[in-house]
């Protein structure tokens, strides 16, 4: 229905109170430190981000759907995915947090901006809808 219809969360929430849509450990923020610190790409390779370790213990908030993902994502390290969001328009980049967390809509792009850019207009121009 998309969210103007049907309510933003509707489905986001499991049945124990988690929300699936930012259930996965946080990434960007172990990218970006490394970089302020320049520890990428030599002490900190940014082609692969490990999961957190405190993000694995058993004490910890993840929705056994997430524990799932992670597990399919160490046995079959794919370096292309598409998620898809049902009911809205939207291509949503990887590392697509902000720096900053009260400035909404700061950019941040990766070394293969350009590469995602491609695959989000070819989706996107091959949908009716959004184009």
């Amino acid at each position: 229905q998309g969210s103007e219809l049907s309510g933003w969360a509707t489905g986001r929430w499991t049945y124990e109170g988690i929300d699936l849509n930012h259930n996965f450990a946080d990434l960007n923020t172990a990218l970006w430190d490394a970089e302020d610190n320049d520890l990428v790409p030599h002490e900190f390779p940014n082609h692969y981000i490990p999961i957190p370790e405190y993000y694995t213990f058993a004490n910890a908030t993840v929705a056994p759907e997430t524990r799932a993902v992670i597990d399919w994502m160490q046995r079959y390290p794919f370096v292309l995915s598409a998620n898809l969001h049902g009911g809205e328009l939207v291509v949503t980049y990887p590392f697509d947090m902000t720096r900053t967390y009260w400035k909404a809509q700061e950019l941040t792009p990766t070394a293969d901006d350009g590469v995602f850019r491609w695959l989000a207009t070819v989706y996107a121009t091959s949908n009716l809808a959004m184009a």
